[in-house]
């Protein structure tokens, strides 16, 4: 199946279910309004219980001068830290779970419709598949999270490498340790970023290989990056639509941003507009998880039924050998019956 006949079939998966579109943009607004709910309200509350005044903040002329002392600061505001911390731990855990309840049920309604066109959506499906799937995507997830914090304890070890270069360096030669600071930071750059990229599509790809072939988080990761492996243009495709999604975000929030800057009227018009772009980030977001699902059925999924036999060709080869000394009992069965039709000769003499 070709890039472009899996972005169109993933279009119009999409559009005939264009609820999971709507969930996705649900799930920002919650998440939201919980922000303000569930860690803004609990902080305006401390700040009344504990008397805080942070009106003559903006008077501080050095801020920096508060932490002077973190001792003093924790000891006189723990309760307040304790406060904030817990309102944030409850937020996160409340918006994660949402986020994986809702991706569960999206990856449960798209996976069944490839598998079966005729698919309809339903919210009493939709909750079906969430729950059916929603440990295993959390598991895959911890998982991937793990990965991801090793991934980031790796390049800051080489950050911390590049910096003692370049401070040696620049000990040196200052010319020299400009280079080698500009060279060697863009070259963790890109690698961090490439890894960072193959490990989101081997992310993508394991939560197809968790669907179809209901696997565990460490079989599926490993499926998909055995896939990605022995397929390389599933990983070109995985690059060409989160390039697409990365390009088209940034060109929304060039056409919404200096809106802002407009006094009043901006604001209002802003407002809309910022509304259509997640809902527009939502369907492209959902555009490459169905493109990769449709492309890891047709290419792993639906390969054994491609190459079941079928009709075969007449055998044009050589005849098979058969030795003299074996003995065949389905030969001998058709030609018992050959013998007794032939009459016998002691019939013939009886006769004559």
């Amino acid at each position: 199946m070709t890039y472009s006949e899996t972005i169109k079939s993933s279009f119009n998966l999409l559009n005939r279910h264009w609820q999971l579109v709507a969930l996705q943009f649900g799930t920002m607004v919650i998440n939201f309004l919980g922000f303000f709910i569930m860690i803004g309200i609990p902080l305006g509350i401390a700040f009344i219980i504990f008397g805080l005044d942070l009106t003559g903040l903006a008077e501080t002329r050095d801020i920096v001068g508060l932490f002077k002392d973190p001792v003093d600061l924790v000891s006189k505001y723990f309760g307040l830290i304790m406060i904030v911390l817990a309102s944030f731990l409850f937020y996160m855990v409340f918006a994660t779970t949402l986020y994986l309840y809702v991706m569960g049920g999206s990856v449960g309604i798209i996976g069944k419709s490839i598998i079966e066109p005729s698919f309809r959506f339903s919210m009493k499906a939709f909750f079906t598949e969430a729950k059916k799937i929603f440990f295993p995507l959390m598991w895959f997830s911890l998982f991937m999270g793990l990965i991801f914090i090793c991934i980031a304890f790796v390049l800051g070890l080489l950050g911390g490498g590049i910096a003692a270069i370049v401070s040696f360096a620049k000990s040196q030669d200052s010319t020299l340790a400009l280079f080698l600071g500009i060279f060697f930071t863009l070259m963790l750059a890109l690698i961090g970023l490439l890894i960072i990229f193959i490990t989101l599509a081997v992310a993508t790809y394991g939560m197809a290989a968790l669907f179809f072939k209901g696997e565990g988080a460490i079989k599926a990761f490993n499926s998909a990056v055995n896939f990605l492996w022995n397929n390389q243009p599933s990983f070109w495709l995985y690059a060409l639509l989160f390039s697409g999604y990365i390009v088209s975000s940034f060109l929304m929030m060039l056409i919404t941003f200096p809106l802002k800057l407009i006094p009043i009227i901006g604001t209002v018009i802003s407002f809309p507009m910022q509304i259509l772009s997640y809902i527009a980030q939502s369907y492209l977001g959902l555009i490459i998880f169905v493109s990769v699902f449709i492309f890891y059925f047709n290419a792993e999924i639906k390969k054994p039924e491609v190459l079941s036999p079928g009709p075969q060709a007449p055998f044009e080869g050589p005849e098979p050998h058969v030795d003299d000394n074996m003995q065949l009992e389905d030969i001998s069965e058709v030609q018992a019956p050959q013998q007794e039709e032939t009459p016998p000769e002691k019939d013939k003499q009886e006769q004559s």
